[in-house]
């Protein structure tokens, strides 16, 4: 028998969501869910989707669907919970492109990066003081993370400290950051002159939040290796992997 991610708990949070949102609830959702929930878990193919589950058309298909009508970006910020905002760490981790990754169609966007590493995407991300997820972007692995700072600062709102590694070391960043109100934990380069009077030690080396963040993603298959030929449906899968965080923390 495969094994399963829901518990009743979080499959309430999840189906009220649904719900809120105008989703058809039929007898298998839950198990429709179970089998999108196992392909984000294994990283393996739809049509190896055990069929204990439902066909894995019945689960590509509703997948497909939601993702393409925005649906699942919708569920996360609905299952969001209460934002600990005092402190907000951005950070971006590089996710390597399996080859089945290659062959989208022309017109739609992919998001995956060519480098002397090989092909990659990039997943941009912001965390609250607790280390879960804010928001985050999807990119090519050769977009550099100062590129992404400014949408995901506008993203986050109003906190008090922005901490970041040297990589968003820019006074562009930190002068957004103070039009906000936002006091930029940023260290500087090891060739900068300029003075830091608002880098705080104690602070920076609570960056490690949002490492664990990323670690607690690519524990699911699909998103430690993208196997996704749109951005738009590896972006989903980053989603659900969110509201999976999201409603065990609460």
């Amino acid at each position: 028998m495969a094994r399963t991610l829901l518990t009743d708990d979080i499959w309430q949070q999840i189906q009220s969501t649904m719900q809120f949102h105008g989703c058809y609830c039929s007898k298998n959702s839950r198990n429709i869910m179970e089998a999108i929930l196992w392909k984000l878990r294994t990283g393996a193919t739809w049509r190896d989707i055990p069929e204990e589950f439902c066909p894995w058309k019945t689960a590509y298909n509703r997948f497909n669907r939601w993702a393409s009508k925005g649906l699942w970006d919708k569920f996360f910020l609905k299952l969001r919970g209460v934002l600990d905002q005092e402190w907000v760490f951005i950070d971006g981790s590089y996710i390597r492109a399996h080859q089945h990754a290659s062959g989208a169609r022309h017109g739609f966007e992919r998001a995956i990066g060519q480098s002397r590493g090989g092909r990659t995407s990039k997943i941009h991300i912001a965390t609250d003081a607790n280390g879960l997820p804010i928001d985050f972007k999807i990119t090519g692995g050769e977009v550099h993370d100062s590129q992404v700072a400014e949408q995901l600062i506008g993203e986050i709102g109003q906190e008090d400290y922005l901490i970041a590694d040297k990589g968003y070391d820019s006074e562009k960043i930190r002068m957004l950051a103070r039009k906000q109100n936002i006091v930029p934990i940023i260290p500087m380069k090891s060739n900068s002159k300029r003075e830091n009077k608002e880098f705080d030690q104690y602070l920076y080396r609570l960056r490690h939040l949002v490492e664990n963040a990323f670690a607690r993603l690519k524990h699911f298959r699909a998103i430690a290796t993208r196997f996704d030929k749109l951005a738009r449906n590896y972006q989903s899968m980053v989603y659900i992997a969110c509201m999976l965080i999201w409603c065990k923390a609460k």
